[in-house]
């Protein structure tokens, strides 16, 4: 007898700790890949986040677990331990948008929370973080056309091929060039969104390439491109760069000698944070919309780029790590049918 209330008892106390909403969360991040400065700021960003959560009380830990080469089976063994494990909530970058749906079924069928951002799933029961990757294609096309009303030939790098990502920045791309007919892309790369490899690639296929006016990208490939071209000897065309460091600084080191102008986007690594936030307040009962869309975030213009350069590490990528407050907002207003609150400074 003295065992079954001991029991209950204990039962009791932690329902009423988890109701005043003083646990503390268990929280996963499982990250497909980390080769890029933009996952490492990524992984950064969700550091500072975790950090911050662990002062206040909210959680308990927030470890970070990346598999080692964009395997979906390993990403979901990694998602079935973490169940077994017994997270409350497993935040996700996944290495495929459908293959991770069933192990991620069974995260949920056991209670756990899971949100899933930048290379979001498909399983519609998951907390699904949407970032509207296709407007990073048609922004670039759509600048490359009022820029070069007459036409020309384009050089398009690829991310990591089979990514949900690099099959809607080239849709968002092919799409929009429907209302550009003097454009044409000549060619394609494959960068997968680093610097080093694009530069490659790009050194690669300039022999055969005619002359071409701009060069679309998908964020870690621009000063590759830049790189490429300039090792070549040929004239550098518009680069569209993706908010990294080494970018946003060639950008500013062309336009401070000849008044080089292009823009720069790429998702905020610092989308972490929000996927973050939004678990936690899953887990306190608060009424979270399964889908949410973000915007990638864009510099469009020098002062922006001067103002990005001088808060980015060098190595790193233009970011914003997001607060639990701002996040909270950012619920109401997409709720209320409204645009998420401004970026915080």
């Amino acid at each position: 007898m003295r065992k079954v209330l001991l029991a209950l008892l204990l039962t009791a106390l932690a329902l009423g700790t988890a109701a005043s909403g003083e646990k503390k969360w268990r929280i996963a991040l499982s990250n497909d890949y980390a080769g890029n400065s933009w996952r490492q700021s990524m992984i950064s960003d969700w550091k500072k986040a975790a950090e911050t959560a662990i002062q206040k009380g909210l959680i308990e830990e927030a470890p970070i677990f990346t598999t080692n080469e964009s395997s979906a089976a390993e990403q979901a063994a990694q998602i079935q331990s973490l169940i077994i494990e017994g997270y409350d909530a497993i935040v996700l970058n996944a290495a495929s948008a459908t293959a991770l749906n069933s192990v991620v079924q069974e995260a949920l069928d056991a209670g756990i929370v899971v949100v899933s951002f930048d290379n979001a799933i498909t399983n519609e029961n998951a907390w699904r973080l949407i970032t509207d990757f296709e407007f990073m294609g048609r922004t670039q096309i759509e600048y490359v056309g009022k820029r070069f009303p007459n036409g020309g030939s384009l050089l398009e790098i690829r991310g990591l091929a089979g990514t949900y990502v690099n099959d809607a920045i080239h849709k968002g791309i092919v799409d929009t060039l429907a209302k550009y007919p003097k454009l044409k892309v000549v060619a394609e790369v494959y960068g997968d969104w680093t610097a080093s490899v694009a530069q490659k690639a790009v050194a690669g296929i300039l022999p055969s390439l005619p002359e071409v006016v701009g060069v679309v990208t998908q964020g870690g490939d621009g000063y590759g491109a830049v790189k490429a071209f300039e090792a070549a000897g040929k004239p550098i065309p518009l680069v569209l760069m993706g908010n990294r460091y080494d970018e946003l600084e060639i950008w500013k080191e062309l336009h401070d000698k000849s008044g080089y102008e292009t823009i720069s986007l790429s998702i905020a690594p610092g989308a972490s944070t929000i996927a973050f936030w939004e678990a936690i307040e899953v887990l306190n009962g608060a009424d979270v919309p399964k889908e949410i869309r973000l915007l990638p975030l864009v510099i469009d213009t020098v002062a922006k780029m001067e103002k990005a350069i001088k808060v980015t590490p060098k190595g790193g990528v233009a970011t914003i790590v997001y607060s639990q407050e701002w996040v909270q907002q950012m619920i109401a207003n997409f709720k209320a049918g409204k645009l998420p609150p401004p970026d915080p400074e």
